[in-house]
């Protein structure tokens, strides 16, 4: 089980060729590392569900491979616009997952220079578009981790920057806490000869384009978001997990974050997450333990709010009137007014 969604395994992969699964999406969500949160949000499984179908049979229209297969309705495999009812299972590909072996204080990624194919690729490769209120980026520029050169800028940027070009980065996927590495190190312990790794760079730039079109026909503008990819059996690679959606992206609609960050901002002011920043500090592998407080609920009219924007932004991205909910420029007004 993840934080977000479960895992019903139908056949189980083998060194040779990927098995079959149905990814369960739920209405759990999680912020900041931590795992699942006490509430949930209504309609948040079904919405991302869709909003990953979508964009998956987009990138297949155009021969980008992933590992969809389609979505699951009366027990049958379903193409998006045979859905009678939104639905929340997706079948997919199974690759195997590979984790590095850990002593608690340094990782070990020498297993994956030994596979030849169908596994998980143990990197998440963000994009960047624009630098939003809320960027890893302005911290880590500080701290000198990365470069104005890097993002091609001549001076340290303000919030909402647009960037002239994507900007593309590194970071862990199986650690107990996300770690950013840069392109050299991020090669290495995939194990990934140099073309692979341009193979990947340029799968981002055609997704995150696909996605950045679509979503600027509703005046949505795509900032940042994040992939995950596999090899086949062929040990072709495929885009894996799910992506297009507010919890891979950062969408931003009138200067509205549309995304967890809504859910952050909320977080941010509490004493759990301060707790967090201290642990994080003090441990980068067993900060968890560090935490004595548990995360709060959420306000009654913010929950209701996000999961209105969850199906809204399903709505208007998929042009289909799965949910009954109000129109997202309403629903964004009525955040913007709880933010202030």
């Amino acid at each position: 089980m993840g934080s977000v969604k479960d895992i019903q395994v139908i056949t189980e992969p083998t060194q040779e060729k990927p098995g079959e699964c149905v990814f369960v999406f739920s209405d759990r969500f999680s912020v900041f590392d931590w795992g699942v949160m006490p509430d949930l949000i209504d309609g948040k499984g079904k919405s991302i569900c869709l909003l990953g179908a979508w964009f998956f049979e987009k990138l297949e229209e155009i021969g980008i491979k992933t590992h969809y297969i389609g979505m699951l309705e009366d027990g049958r495999i379903k193409k998006l616009k045979d859905l009678r009812e939104p639905q929340h299972n997706m079948l997919v590909k199974f690759l195997r997952v590979i984790k590095p072996k850990t002593d608690g204080k340094k990782y070990d990624y020498s297993e994956f220079l030994k596979q030849k194919g169908n596994f998980v690729i143990p990197l998440e490769v963000i994009y960047r578009n624009s630098l939003p209120a809320g960027s890893s980026v302005f911290k880590r520029l500080k701290e000198g981790k990365i470069s104005l050169s890097d993002l091609g800028l001549s001076e340290f940027p303000k919030e909402n920057t647009k960037l002239n070009r994507p900007f593309i980065d590194f970071s862990t996927k199986f650690e107990s806490q996300d770690r950013y590495l840069n392109q050299q190190e991020a090669k290495e312990i995939a194990g990934l000869t140099v073309e692979e790794f341009e193979k990947m760079k340029e799968l981002v730039f055609l997704a995150n384009k696909l996605i950045s079109e679509c979503v600027e026909k509703l005046s949505i503008s795509n900032d940042d978001g994040k992939f995950e990819f596999g090899f086949d059996e062929n040990r072709e690679m495929i885009f894996v997990d799910v992506l297009g959606t507010p919890d891979e992206c950062r969408f931003t609609y009138d200067g509205i974050q549309l995304s967890k960050e809504v859910l952050r901002f909320y977080y941010r002011k509490t004493d759990w997450y301060k707790q967090i920043l201290e642990a994080k500090d003090k441990d980068f592998v067993r900060w968890r333990e560090l935490v004595s407080l548990k995360p709060p609920l959420l306000p009654r009219d913010l929950k209701e709010l996000v999961s209105e924007m969850y199906m809204s932004m399903c709505n208007s991205i998929t042009q289909r009137d799965w949910f009954k909910v109000r129109d997202l420029s309403l629903i964004v007004k009525y955040i913007r007014s709880y933010i202030d």
